[in-house]
């Protein structure tokens, strides 16, 4: 990397409204995996799967996917010389620009690739991001962004001058000696000017870090739901649902990257902060995790969490997998969670219903239809406030009962009719039992 690119960075320095996306003619590439002897060919498959649609969603065009089974990755070249030999000849035929390694390749890794195989290399990682550069709208997303790009890039800056320094100075005896002793020095200058602007970058989150906080003291006395789920699975649209928000809607990956929050009231009264978050991935690069701490702060600070997973996709499971493993990342496995099994229009009902037997506690919805969105806000009304709304019919010789009701519960409705007292109550899962004998079997929230 050399000043010039250095130099446009600092030009729009932190500020949203320089944000440039660069445009782009499609490339083309082919992707290539390391499987070791406990993956299955299906994971493989599934693996390299979400790989090309990443690729696909960073405009890139995927020839052919390939993989290499080892038990550990070559030090030098992540693959072994074989393989890489025989992929770079298929990549020549073919015409494919970019080879894409479906893991994130160590500062030496890419640049031997490259050096020995004449072979343009993007690992995982850089394509999440370049994907989070493209999709970045507010500042604190583009903000995060930036940072996790700046930070990837500070281990790799040798590399980048060696590559420089190869085609300056390797091409005269006389000038190599001189050009790497320029290098090293740029290097160091390089190294200061990222740390100096992943600095102010810092700050500059902490700031709306701050800001968050404060939004959120004002907002502590309400309850907090949050969306969590693979990138994709439909929870913009649910958070549309719910709240009527408008929050835009697109079908590819990471369409969102803020957190939105809206206030949601409850049957029973009760306010509640419903936010949607940026959608998960497997592998997940560690320095978006770190860049997006004040993002994902909205997952560590929920009272629930709603799982939305899209039943349309036969790897669902899978992904149900992944995004536990990201929230026990986070910090956030031990908030209470419902899984949502969203998208049930696109799927056979007898499905639905053989799932529905396999997660008895899952809530089966189509956020788009708006289909069971009542039994998911009953779930969420259970679990979130630990009662349970009951319609009750109580005869005149128990008016005591009605008074001790008024003491321990929260009474919605009270209706006195000649053949007894009806009440719709919000009350604790441990004084159910006083009225066990009087709930009526239309009674709401029932399982």
């Amino acid at each position: 990397m050399n000043n010039e690119e250095y130099k446009a960075l600092d030009e729009f320095e932190l500020e949203p409204e320089n944000w440039e996306q660069a445009e782009r003619t499609e490339k083309t590439a082919f992707l290539a995996a390391l499987a070791n002897s406990r993956e299955t060919d299906k994971d493989i498959k599934e693996s390299l799967n979400e790989l090309e649609r990443l690729a696909e969603t960073a405009g890139i065009q995927v020839l052919g996917t390939y993989h290499q089974r080892r038990n550990a990755p070559e030090r030098g070249t992540y693959f072994g010389k074989g393989f890489l030999t025989d992929l770079s000849r298929k990549m020549m035929q073919a015409q494919a620009d970019i080879l894409i390694v479906n893991d994130e390749l160590g500062p030496s890794q890419a640049y031997n690739i490259e050096r020995d195989y004449q072979i343009k290399v993007m690992d995982r990682t850089e394509v999440i991001l370049d994907i989070f550069h493209k999709h970045a709208k507010t500042r604190e997303a583009k903000l995060q962004v930036h940072l996790a790009e700046l930070e990837y890039q500070l281990p790799r800056l040798k590399r980048m001058w060696e590559h420089f320094d190869k085609e300056r100075g390797g091409v005269r005896n006389t000038g190599g000696t001189a050009t790497r002793g320029m290098g090293e020095k740029q290097i160091e200058i390089d190294r200061r000017l990222i740390k100096d602007k992943i600095r102010k970058i810092n700050k500059a989150i902490e700031t709306i870090q701050h800001q968050k906080e404060t939004q959120r003291k004002q907002r502590e006395k309400a309850k907090k739901i949050c969306l969590v789920g693979y990138t994709n699975a439909g929870k913009s649209t649910l958070f549309n649902q719910l709240t009527n928000a408008g929050v835009l809607v697109e079908d590819k990956l990471f369409a969102t990257l803020d957190s939105t929050s809206r206030q949601l009231k409850l049957s029973t009264g009760n306010p509640v902060v419903l936010s949607d978050t940026v959608g998960f991935i497997s592998k997940l690069p560690h320095h978006l995790i770190a860049s997006f701490k004040a993002t994902l702060m909205e997952v560590q600070d929920a009272n629930l969490l709603l799982h939305i997973v899209d039943v349309s996709d036969e790897r669902f499971e899978y992904y149900i997998q992944q995004v536990n493993s990201v929230l026990q990342q986070i910090g956030a496995e031990t908030i209470p969670q419902i899984l949502v099994f969203n998208k049930i229009d696109n799927v056979d009902s007898i499905l639905v219903s053989l799932l529905e037997s396999r997660f008895p506690e899952g809530v089966f919805i189509s956020a788009i239809q708006g289909i069971n969105i009542d039994k998911l806000l009953a779930k969420m009304e259970e679990i979130l406030l630990g009662n349970r709304i009951l319609q009750l019919k109580i005869p005149y010789d128990k008016t005591a009962l009605v008074s001790k009701m008024h003491d321990i519960a929260e009474i919605i409705s009270e209706d006195y009719k000649e053949d007894g007292i009806y009440l719709k109550v919000e009350i604790s899962r441990d004084d159910r039992f006083l009225v066990e004998d009087y709930v009526l079997e239309n009674e709401e929230g029932k399982n």
